[in-house]
């Protein structure tokens, strides 16, 4: 707990230089979630141990705290995990055809790796770059479910360490929570995130998914594991249309010469093969599974849409398609 608090201390501490006008206590509050003795305390702590904070004029009421810039730049580092977080946030950019913005997400993460001492910089590559095996992204959009923030950080911790983890897993259906030894691999983030990890269990023993929103609770155990050298997330997500694992099947749609245009803006799945008919209409062949994903996505399209192969996926499609408005 004392260690928490110290680190506490020195985040807020660098959160007081950053700000230009300063922290007020309200800040201070909303920051780190304290009540206001605490946040008071807090600021009584900074001031004793940072002579060189000033308070800063703003004409207001409300006064405000900060320090001056570069008092505290011998302690600014970046951690793996920070690093990973950013390119995350530069395939989700990517993914979203936001390249640009990409671009300068990844130009910021080259400079923060720059100003990394070489000590420092030896210490983190190798959990970074095992962070960023680790996380998956599937070309899903959707709303965001509700994740516990201390289950994402443990499994994070144990993935880097290569330590087993029981989770308490709660059953979609049942609601009946049970308890799951698992290898963590990764995750998959889409329209549901999951843990992907290898199952310890006589009737499974097999890479498996788990559904965060359902992990109530993380213990990382003593025992270490050997993460299967020919699994790769990245082959792992590639086999599905969203994230529903199951046998890959090959498909071919077929968008009217009305809707074509649109569709051809749209990366499907990573291993699409597009053509266009003599008509304007535009075929997409790809082989993936998620044939209830692959339904989802198509009713948007209405009947700007049809589903040559397979039949099975023709059918659930058949009967519920809409009128598609026209383009503007």
């Amino acid at each position: 707990m004392r260690y928490e608090k110290a680190d506490n201390m020195l985040q807020l501490a660098l959160e007081m230089q950053a700000a230009r006008g300063g922290l007020s206590l309200s800040d201070i509050e909303e920051k780190c979630g304290v009540g206001r003795r605490t946040a008071m305390r807090m600021r009584d702590a900074l001031l004793r141990n940072f002579p060189q904070v000033e308070e800063v004029e703003t004409g207001e009421r409300t006064k405000r705290w900060r320090i001056p810039s570069g008092t505290l730049d011998r302690l600014i580092t970046f951690n793996a995990a920070e690093l990973a977080a950013l390119d995350a946030a530069t395939k989700l950019l990517e993914r979203d055809n936001r390249d640009g913005e990409a671009a300068e997400l990844a130009g910021l993460s080259a400079k923060l790796r720059a100003l990394l001492k070489p000590d420092v910089a030896r210490r983190v590559e190798p959990d970074l770059e095992l962070l960023l095996e680790a996380e998956g992204l599937a070309a899903r959009p959707g709303p965001r479910p509700r994740i516990l923030v201390s289950v994402v950080e443990t499994l994070r911790e144990a993935i880097m360490a290569s330590r087993k983890v029981r989770i308490r897993y709660r059953n979609r259906r049942t609601k009946k929570v049970n308890e799951r030894l698992v290898h963590p691999y990764g995750f998959l983030h889409g329209h549901r995130n999951y843990l992907v990890g290898w199952h310890e269990n006589p009737k499974a023993n097999t890479v498996a998914l788990f559904a965060l929103p359902h992990v109530e609770g993380v213990e990382i155990t003593a025992e270490s594991f050997v993460r299967d050298p020919a699994f790769s997330l990245d082959e792992f997500a590639r086999q599905s249309f969203g994230l529903f694992q199951a046998e890959p099947f090959d498909t071919v749609w077929r968008f009217t010469p009305a809707a074509a245009d649109d569709a051809a803006e749209f990366v499907f799945h990573p291993s699409q093969e597009v053509s266009r008919a003599e008509d304007g209409s535009l075929l997409v062949k790809f082989r993936a599974a998620g044939d209830l994903e692959m339904a989802w996505h198509l009713f948007t399209w209405g009947d700007q849409v049809e589903v040559l192969e397979p039949p099975h996926l023709a059918n659930m499609v058949a009967g519920h398609r809409v009128s598609w408005p026209a383009l503007p």
